[in-house]
């Protein structure tokens, strides 16, 4: 929160301002998550502020703010949210910069051991009686090591505490790192992680010239679900949907969250003919498990989901392979839904 919200919090109005903030949110059906009530307090606090005005409009139009629009918001308006694109790329900067450090500690530390066992070593090599002034030099350099290596051993123990802290940090920010990059609702890799990722892996099909496949998957008639059920199972259909393509979808591959009730998978070095056979396990599955609401036990019927995807070629951009993926997705849409659909050759495309 900012700093002036978390000072109102901790004034004598902070109780009014939570009493206020989760007497709005009960009334709009809002669960009272951490986030949801972070986003609120900001709303009963900043009056006329963009998140207020955007909630507003959200309200006016009747749509209820649910834990995917929740997290849209937070990442729009608030500004921790907005840090986390600078976290990512400081996290990396700092990241690389902790390896080369704790890689020259532990060169330095190898480099000092093996200096000292071969002075205390060449000693020994030595033999002779003509060979007396050179030991004696050889025998005061070694002393001096030992010395040196003594009054070093309290340092080298502050470095071996400096390298693990180091590893910690490093693991700290790799968390961030994930945590940025995962949709929160579905745990699945998020837009923005999602649209570097197809960048690198088309950049290194073109260098290896592998195959690449994308598919778009959308939710069939979930606006009608949600307005049947109510957003909150809506929410864990989406959750459903999204453990079954996120587990058919699992790396090598990446399934992502791609907006809304979209869906998105990467296939690295696999063709069409590949990704179909995925996409039909995905889709029967899905459409095979009668849902239930957990807390009644009542029957929630069947969801279904239709899929596009569009196999790429050489050197066709980003924007294009999204494209096709998305028209194959629609043309799904339009034969009647719960089926997959391939996009056309990039060539008839550019015919029709």
């Amino acid at each position: 929160m900012s700093a002036d919200i978390q000072a109102t919090l901790r004034s004598p109005k902070g109780y009014e301002v939570a009493r206020r903030a989760l007497e709005v949110m009960q009334a709009n059906q809002v669960w009272p998550t951490a986030r949801n009530f972070e986003l609120w307090v900001h709303y009963i606090s900043e009056g006329k502020s963009p998140l207020a005005e955007e909630i507003d409009r959200l309200l006016a139009a009747g749509e209820p703010i649910t834990e995917s629009v929740g997290e849209a918001l937070a990442a729009h308006y608030l500004p921790e949210a907005r840090l986390n694109g600078g976290i990512l790329e400081a996290g990396d900067v700092l990241s690389k910069e902790l390896q080369s450090v704790t890689r020259a500690i532990e060169s330095a530390q190898k480099s000092s051991e093996e200096y000292g066992q071969e002075l205390a070593t060449a000693s020994e090599r030595l033999g002779g009686d003509h060979a007396g002034p050179v030991k004696a030099v050889v025998a005061n350099l070694a002393n001096a090591t030992r010395k040196v290596q003594g009054e070093n051993a309290v340092l080298e123990s502050q470095l071996a505490e400096t390298t693990a802290e180091l590893s910690r940090l490093r693991e700290s920010l790799d968390q961030v790192r994930r945590d940025a990059m995962t949709d929160g609702l579905t745990n699945l890799t998020n837009r923005k992680a999602f649209d570097e990722r197809l960048a690198e892996i088309c950049e290194q099909a073109d260098a290896g010239g592998e195959p690449v496949t994308l598919a778009i998957i959308d939710i069939d008639h979930f606006k009608g679900f949600n307005d049947a059920w109510g957003h909150q199972i809506g929410d864990q259909v989406l959750r459903y949907v999204a453990s079954v393509i996120g587990r058919l979808g699992a790396a090598p591959r990446l399934a992502a969250r791609y907006g809304g009730e979209e869906f998105a998978i990467i296939f690295p070095a696999e063709n069409g003919r590949m990704a179909m056979t995925v996409l039909e396990e995905i889709r029967v599955e899905i459409s095979s498990r009668a849902l239930k609401r957990r807390s009644t036990n009542e029957d929630l019927g069947t969801v279904t989901v239709s899929a596009g995807y569009a196999e790429r070629l050489g050197g066709e951009s980003t924007v294009s392979l999204v494209e096709r993926a998305d028209a194959a997705l629609y043309a799904s849409k339009h034969a009647g839904r719960n089926r997959t659909s391939a996009a056309p050759p990039l060539a008839a495309v550019a015919a029709a």
